[in-house]
């Protein structure tokens, strides 16, 4: 018998790395939390049959519903005390021997050894109960939705495989999994694959918000926003230039609100004196009602902002000062679609408190991908305002066209076919939303 012990970050990576050097008859005979992340010990030809019987195939699925609903119980039954916790523990955890390939049996999560420190009041010791078994069922349920995933992934392959190369596409252009099992579920009627794939394209591009108008034509208080590094302040100074090459420098006016970069202001200024326009800095003590006041009869002023990290007590006072009172500001969400799809979501978590009116997708000309941004402009309905291609000012400002954005994802998508793990790792993650069943 081969045994051995694998550390990771998560759960889903240490399984990986069981499956990638012992195979998918590895079994798991032992699990713990560590300091930075889970540590797993696998066997490799482990008697199964010494811990349970095993179970048939074609009720794996069956049996691993029944667990996760019992972890959602045991979850909804965590204050009912110490005394119910512990007999709900012992349920929980009678089950099937846990291989690479299958569910887990008797997962056991240990916490780091720690010295001893007597408990104020018995509050702190009931406290201490329901933090480990809510550690033990997040552990339970993480490596559920992996191995839930991976069936389903299989299964669908056998099932349905027009639909599972379909998957394939979606995944190579870098599209969510909620956003794909949408799209797919538009098409489910649609036999000829090439018909159900043009289809899916079309509803896709439906999908994609546009303004109206042209935000510069409708004119007022336009604010760049976005983390550093996204292209805030070329896109400002592209919207500028289009503008001034349109209806001249009298009626615009630029306002910077960065004063923590290095050279931004003097960036702004340099900008200021070729397109002849006015520059307003705001100062660290002055308001930006106050910085604006001046410039009301201006017909279009475009605000740079500071890309603040979200732990930054300044951003927060700077997403206020954007939604406050009097300012009537729109507030754009400048996205670099070269950023990671982590990235991007952030970024729009943090930003969203100031109010965004839609965003701009920058960095066009660099993108390997263009699934990820496409996929959260969608979700939180933010209408795609402008695309940038390139360095030229202004001429790589564009217009969005839907349709021809859709095929630019097509055209720059992974040349490689996501892996097995990839796809069962997307598969897992629709598994938070259970309600919704993947195929």
């Amino acid at each position: 018998m081969q045994v051995k012990r694998f550390f990771a970050a998560d759960m889903r990576q240490a399984m990986k790395l069981v499956r990638d050097e012992l195979g998918a008859d590895a079994a798991i005979i032992g699990n713990r939390r560590i300091a930075g992340g889970v540590e797993l010990t696998a066997a490799l030809d482990y008697k199964l049959s010494a811990l349970a019987p095993r179970v048939p195939n074609i009720e794996l699925e069956d049996e691993l519903r029944k667990t996760q609903s019992r972890i959602v119980t045991a979850q909804a039954g965590l204050g009912a005390g110490s005394e119910s916790e512990a007999t709900t523990n012992r349920q929980l955890f009678a089950g099937l021997p846990l291989t690479a390939s299958e569910p887990l049996v008797e997962p056991h999560f240990e916490e780091p050894a720690r010295p001893y420190v007597a408990p104020p009041a018995q509050a702190t010791v009931d406290q201490r109960l329901f933090d480990s078994m809510r550690s033990e069922l997040n552990g339970l349920r993480e490596l559920l939705e992996v191995q839930l995933g991976s069936l389903a992934w299989t299964q669908l392959q056998g099932s349905k495989p027009q639909q599972a190369n379909l998957w394939r596409r979606l995944q190579r252009i870098g599209l969510s999994g909620p956003l794909s099992r949408e799209l797919l579920a538009m098409v489910g009627d649609i036999e000829e694959p090439r018909q159900a794939w043009r289809m899916l394209l079309a509803h896709l591009a439906r999908m994609i918000m546009t303004p109206e108008a042209e935000p510069l034509e409708e004119g007022g208080v336009i604010a760049m926003v976005g983390p550093a590094g996204m292209g805030k302040t070329t896109t400002l100074a592209k919207l500028a230039a289009r503008y001034v090459l349109k209806y001249g420098a009298q009626n615009i006016a630029l306002v910077s609100m960065d004063s923590f970069r290095i050279g931004a202001q003097e960036q702004l200024k340099t900008l200021g004196r070729i397109l002849n326009v006015s520059v307003t800095h705001v100062d660290p003590g002055q308001s930006l009602a106050q910085a604006l006041e001046p410039l009301l009869r201006k017909r279009v002023v475009l605000i740079d902002t500071a890309g603040l990290q979200a732990s930054d007590p300044a951003l927060r006072m700077q997403l206020e000062s954007l939604a406050g009172r009097g300012i009537r500001a729109r507030n754009y969400l400048v996205l670099a679609t070269t950023s990671q799809k982590q990235v991007l979501t952030a970024a729009y978590h943090s930003y969203k408190r100031c109010g965004l009116a839609g965003c701009i997708l920058t960095k066009l000309d660099e993108s390997a991908s263009l699934g990820e941004v496409l996929s959260l402009a969608i979700s939180h309905e933010l209408p795609v305002a402008y695309l940038t291609d390139g360095p030229r000012i202004p001429d790589d400002l564009h217009l969005p066209r839907r349709h021809q954005l859709v095929s630019r994802a097509v055209n720059v998508q992974m040349q490689d076919e996501p892996s097995e793990e990839a796809m069962a790792d997307m598969f897992a993650d629709l598994y938070h939303s259970p309600s919704k069943r993947v195929g």
